[in-house]
């Protein structure tokens, strides 16, 4: 054989590696309404930057009726997503359903290693029938592997989880470890224990979708952080996420100015028409964020989970901020276990990844209830307060309405940590609301008067203009200023500005011990 012959015969095997499990499973897969890894690998990278690792591995199982399989079931590589560097594998469903084995799992550490000690994100792009059987405690060695990097290099570099298909069993502990998870509606699924088995065991009739479809994750469980209708959307998504993020926890994100070109001057006149006054009205805080952020581009991460609290991310004179907003929309913005957890997470990974963190207060306090309370209200809501607490990037709250009880202080107040802490004129600062406290404190002089309800309505606003103005606590230095709505940007630009070098080192210690 010539070098022509040696070159020939690498071609027809690296064509046989690239057809995975052959044109018949490929013609399957895209009945299902599903791409093929190498297709969805192609739509989330730049095109024609994607560098494949390990193409030749195959399983070394002698098991009976296990055939080859090209890849073993998984492609790995790296490539760019708006010319930056990520790192990624994608099961490929057509080489045994995806199914995970020894030298499945060594390709995806290896490549979560590599992303690791290059300082770029790693993307797992799931779509499998679980674990191997026929390779048995092989199989759930490798997961193991797989959980215990992304347990050690969370927060070393953003990791990212699509779910494209199947994920059950020990597989979705992956995702869940993960920064992000994405979903398909209808077509990507995770669960622990799939419908049958739930059957059997309890006697429960569910289908898979209804189980743990992309609907239930968003809404629900706030297991998957984006949902859309299609693999495209999906992947789009991914692209538009990585964006806003930095590389690794060494670097901050790139600088992308606007393309609306806004000065940092800019009054934004908007805000006085969307926040009512009346503390009793509602509105829509995503539009507050929206008006603020560079050309109205948010990203809103869990957008059906837990929708009384809003988390995401945006622009602000070009830098990635990570935005916390009470929306009055849904539970009147109060807080509650599931929203506490959700902006938790959400704080700790901006911290991990020096993402600046904005928070736009209007909160009436945590969620009041037996639900609450015996669901442990108290825990979960310890959760934000910790995390807050411990975030050492520049922290910034700005209170646009009311700010009452235990759910001010947990909210970014000066007290935990907050750099800066501004308030709107209308501002109301205080242990509890004026119509509950001024109830309470002159409840024997409204009850003895001779018109009750006329004192109740006159002692309310002696107590909100006495007591939870924006000036008593900008006096005792608890609110650092108190600012006309028209100038929210250009004071968030200033102060993000004035933040960008801030240094702080929490005490020397392993690590703490956060309620969870």
């Amino acid at each position: 054989m010539d070098m022509f012959d040696h070159i020939q015969e690498l071609e027809i095997r690296r064509e046989k590696v690239q057809l995975g499990g052959g044109q018949k499973r490929i013609d399957a897969q895209h009945e299902r309404g599903k791409l093929t890894a190498r297709q969805r690998i192609d739509l989330l990278l730049d095109e024609g930057s994607f560098v494949e690792l390990n193409p030749f591995i195959e399983h070394r199982s002698s098991a009976e009726g296990l055939a080859e399989g090209p890849g073993d079931g998984v492609v790995t590589g790296y490539g760019k997503i708006a010319g930056r560097l990520v790192f990624l594998f994608a099961q490929d469903f057509t080489v045994f359903g995806g199914a995970l084995g020894e030298m499945h799992a060594k390709k995806i550490v290896n490549v979560m290693d590599l992303a690791a000690e290059n300082g770029a994100p790693i993307i797992g792009l799931n779509d499998s029938g679980g674990a191997r059987i026929q390779e048995g405690v092989l199989s759930l060695d490798g997961y193991g592997h797989i959980f215990y990097r992304n347990s050690i290099y969370s927060g070393v570099i953003p990791q990212i989880s699509v779910i494209l298909g199947p994920c059950a069993g020990g597989a979705v502990y992956s995702p869940a470890i993960t920064d992000f998870v994405f979903m398909v509606e209808k077509t990507s699924q995770m669960f622990i224990t799939g419908p049958k088995v739930i059957e059997s065991v309890t006697g429960a009739k569910i289908n898979q979708e209804d189980l743990g479809g992309a609907s239930v994750h968003s809404t629900k469980s706030g297991n998957a952080h984006f949902a859309a209708a299609t693999e495209e959307e999906v992947l789009a998504e991914v692209r538009r996420l990585v964006e806003f993020l930095p590389s690794s926890y060494e670097e901050k994100a790139i600088h992308k100015p606007s393309a609306a070109n806004r000065g940092p001057g800019e009054r934004v006149q908007e805000l006085v028409d969307i926040v009512p006054v009346d503390g009793t009205k509602v509105y829509d805080v995503r539009q507050v964020l929206t008006s603020i952020v560079d050309d109205g581009d948010f990203m809103e991460v869990q957008a059906r989970f837990a929708k009384n609290l809003v988390v995401g991310f945006g622009r602000i004179a070009g830098e990635t901020v990570g935005l916390i907003a009470n929306n009055p929309k849904n539970m009147a913005g109060g807080l509650d276990i599931d929203s506490s957890d959700k902006g938790a997470r959400f704080i700790r990974f901006c911290d991990c990844f020096n993402i600046p963190l904005i928070t736009f207060e209007d909160v009436s306090g945590f969620i009041p209830g037996v639900k609450q309370e015996h669901g442990g209200i108290i825990r979960h809501g310890a959760k934000i307060l910790y995390a807050y607490s411990e975030a050492t990037v520049p922290k910034i709250t700005v209170i646009l309405r009311k700010a009452f009880g235990g759910a001010y202080v947990a909210l970014n107040s000066k007290a935990i940590g907050a750099d800066l802490v501004f308030a709107w004129p209308n501002a109301e600062l205080a242990v509890m609301g004026p119509e509950g406290a001024a109830t309470i404190i002159y409840a024997k002089e409204i009850r003895e008067s001779a018109d009750p309800e006329a004192t109740r309505k006159a002692k309310i606003a002696e107590y909100r203009e006495r007591f939870a103005n924006p000036y008593i606590a900008a006096a005792h230095g608890m609110v650092d200023d108190v600012i006309d709505p028209r100038d929210t940007r250009r004071v968030l630009v200033q102060s993000l500005e004035m933040l960008r070098h801030k240094k702080k080192k929490l005490p020397d210690k392993k690590h703490g011990n956060i309620p969870l």
